[in-house]
């Protein structure tokens, strides 16, 4: 189920929806399930700069292996318009359950871009 509009959804959109929840999710804000998130809120306003950037891809692959036992991940990619400072994760993997490559593109808020 869309959690926006509440229509069905597909197999491969509730897994997109669910990897945006985790990864927007801070650590310790779900009651019941403090572990649940990923510590890509604590990265929000940091410079972005080579440390950083690989803080973000450890704390994405983290999270979606922890949280999500439907997938595989493959691959975690983010993409910078240095000119607007437009941040987007491209994550890559493929459904356990079928083999089919998931593609998952997501904005990311980010702050300073150096």
């Amino acid at each position: 189920m869309n959690r926006h509009t509440g229509e069905p959804i597909s197999d491969e959109g509730h897994i997109a929806q669910s990897i945006v929840d985790i990864l927007t999710t801070r650590i310790g804000t779900r009651v019941m399930r403090r572990s649940y998130g990923s510590l890509i809120p604590e990265l929000i306003d940091q410079p972005l700069n080579a440390a950083n950037r690989l803080r973000l891809y450890a704390a994405s692959a983290t999270a979606i292996m922890q949280w999500e036992p439907r997938i595989t991940l493959a691959l975690v990619r983010l993409d910078v318009d240095s000119l607007s400072g437009a941040a987007t994760l491209e994550i890559e993997g493929k459904h356990n359950d079928t083999n089919a490559a998931l593609n998952i593109r997501t904005p990311l808020q980010l702050g300073a871009t150096q």
